[in-house]
C-alpha cells in the first residue's frame, strides 16, 4: 500500500511539474468569480465532499491531476471496504446469526454507496436475507455507527417467489413476487393491511417498479413464530415485506423516511449490475 502510494504521488508530482513548465502555466488560486474559472469538487470514499482550489478551465489536466492526488490520499487514509466493514459485519452476525456474512457485507456496501450519493443521512440499514427459509428470522435492522442490531425478526416473501424459500424474483406488476435490490424507505399510510411503509426501489430492472407495484412493508397475521412452527414456513404476501404485527409499528416508525433497505439474494446478475454494489460482488 505505502509503495503504491509513493509511486502514485511521485507520478502526480512529476506531472504537475511538467504542467508548470509549459508555455501557459495553470493558473491556480485565482479569483473565484472569474468567468473562465471552474471549481473542482472531489468526493472521498466515505461520502464527504471536499472543495479543492480554483483552477483555470484551460488546464483540465491540472484538475485531473489534483483530483487523482486527493483520491490517492483518500485511499491511504481510508482502508478498503473489506478492512472497514468485516469487523462490523462480524459484530452484526454475532447478534443476528441467521443472516449470512455475504448478505451483511453486501448490505453494508450498498448502504455506504447510497450515503456517498447523499441519498440518506441516517445510520440505519435493514437487511433481508432471502437466501434463508421464510421460517427463520432473516430481517435485521442495524445501526451502522454502533454495530447494534435493533431488530432481528421474521419477514414473509411474495407468493410468486416460492413457498418456503424464495427462488424467483420479479419487478413486473402482477407477478406477486418479491424484488431484489436496494431500497429507500418512504412515508407511511394506513391501507388494507393496516399501518404500512412505502418503498422506493433504487435498482432499475430489479426493484425500480416497487412503488408503482405497491410493494410496501406491512404487518400480517401469517408472520409469526407459531405459524412457522406449525407449517414449516411463513405465509406469503403479494410481493411485500410482511412482518409480525407485534413489531410492525415499531419497525415502520424506526426506518421510515429515507433509510436504506436491502433485499439480498446471491443473484449474479443483480450483484454484477447494481450501481450500489462495488466491493462485494
Amino acid at each position: 500500500m505505502k509503495n503504491r502510494l509513493a509511486e502514485t504521488l511521485g507520478w502526480l508530482y512529476r506531472r504537475l511539474r511538467r504542467l508548470r513548465t509549459t508555455r501557459q502555466k495553470p493558473r491556480l488560486a485565482v479569483q473565484p468569480h472569474h468567468p473562465r474559472m471552474i471549481r473542482s469538487v472531489a468526493f472521498s470514499p466515505d461520502g464527504h465532499t471536499l472543495p479543492t482550489s480554483w483552477i483555470g478551465a484551460r488546464r483540465p489536466a491540472a484538475c485531473a491531476a489534483l483530483a487523482l492526488l486527493f483520491l490517492a490520499l483518500s485511499a491511504h487514509a481510508n482502508p478498503s471496504a473489506g478492512t472497514r466493514w468485516e469487523s462490523l459485519a462480524a459484530t452484526i452476525h454475532a447478534q443476528a446469526p441467521n443472516i449470512g456474512t455475504k448478505a451483511i457485507l453486501t448490505s453494508l456496501d450498498a448502504y455506504f454507496h447510497v450515503k456517498q450519493r447523499h441519498l440518506t443521512d441516517k445510520p440505519l440499514v435493514t437487511i433481508v436475507d432471502y437466501a434463508l427459509s421464510s421460517a427463520k428470522r432473516r430481517l435485521a435492522i442495524v445501526n451502522v455507527n454502533t454495530g447494534k442490531v435493533l431488530f432481528y425478526t421474521y419477514v414473509a416473501q411474495g407468493k410468486g417467489s416460492g413457498l418456503t424459500y424464495a427462488t424467483h424474483f420479479s419487478n413486473q406488476p402482477g407477478s406477486e413476487a418479491s424484488s431484489l435490490g436496494v431500497y429507500l424507505t418512504g412515508g407511511t399510510y394506513y391501507g388494507n393491511d393496516g399501518y404500512s411503509l412505502r418503498l422506493h426501489g433504487l435498482d432499475p430492472g430489479f426493484n425500480g417498479a416497487a412503488y408503482r407495484r405497491n410493494i410496501v412493508m406491512h404487518g400480517a397475521w401469517y408472520v409469526s413464530k407459531a405459524f412457522a412452527q406449525r407449517y414449516g414456513r411463513m405465509g406469503r404476501s403479494w410481493g411485500c415485506f410482511a412482518l409480525n404485527r407485534k413489531v410492525e409499528s415499531a419497525i415502520v416508525n424506526l426506518i421510515r423516511d429515507g433509510t436504506v433497505l436491502v433485499g439480498y439474494y446471491p443473484d449474479p446478475k443483480w450483484l454484477d449490475s447494481s450501481s450500489f454494489l462495488q466491493g462485494y460482488r
